[in-house]
C-alpha cells in the first residue's frame, strides 16, 4: 500500500506491516484514505483529531433557515395578552426568525380601523429595540399586516 506521512511526506509503496509499525512509532493512527486506488492509500494521523475538525467544518456549513412566525391580535385584545404576544414576537426575532403582526377585524369591528392601527403601532413600538420594521402597518381587506426582521 502507497503510505503518506503525518506531515504530508510521501513514504511509498510499503507492506501494510511495515506501514503498521511506523504508525505505532510516531503514536498516530494507520487510516486508509483511498481504497479504490491501485495500490490503496492510506495515510499516517491522528484520526480522533481528523473526526473531529471533519465533524467541525460540517457543522460551520450550517445556516439558520430563517422562518416568518405570525403573531395575531384583534382591535379589542387586552393590554396582558398583547404583552405575552410581545413576549412571544421578541424570542421569534432573537431566533432570527422575521414576525409579521396581523390585527384581524371581525363583524362591525371593521368600522373602528383606528383602534387597530393604535394596537399595532403600540407592538412595533414594544419591540423596536430587537426589530427594524420591514413592511410598515397596510390595510389587507379585514386586517393589518406588518412584517418586522431582526436587527
Amino acid at each position: 500500500m502507497r503510505v503518506v506521512a503525518d506531515d504530508g511526506e510521501q513514504l511509498g509503496v510499503i507492506p501494510t506491516e511495515d506501514a503498521l509499525t511506523r504508525a505505532r512509532e510516531s503514536g498516530f493512527d494507520l487510516v486508509e484514505v483511498a481504497p479504490q486506488e491501485d495500490p490503496p492509500v492510506c495515510r499516517i494521523m491522528d484520526y480522533g483529531k481528523f473526526k473531529y475538525q471533519q465533524k467541525k467544518r460540517q457543522a460551520k456549513g450550517h445556516t439558520h433557515q430563517t422562518k416568518t412566525k405570525e403573531i395575531r391580535v384583534r382591535p379589542k385584545t387586552g393590554k396582558h395578552d398583547i404583552d405575552f404576544k410581545v413576549n412571544r414576537a421578541k424570542g421569534f426575532l432573537e431566533h432570527r426568525d422575521k414576525v409579521t403582526i396581523s390585527v384581524v377585524f371581525r363583524g362591525r369591528e371593521i368600522v373602528h380601523i383606528e383602534e387597530g392601527r393604535r394596537v399595532i403601532k403600540d407592538m412595533i413600538a414594544q419591540l423596536e429595540e430587537v426589530a427594524k420594521v420591514e413592511t410598515g402597518p397596510s390595510q389587507q381587506g379585514r386586517r393589518i399586516v406588518c412584517t418586522l426582521a431582526p436587527k
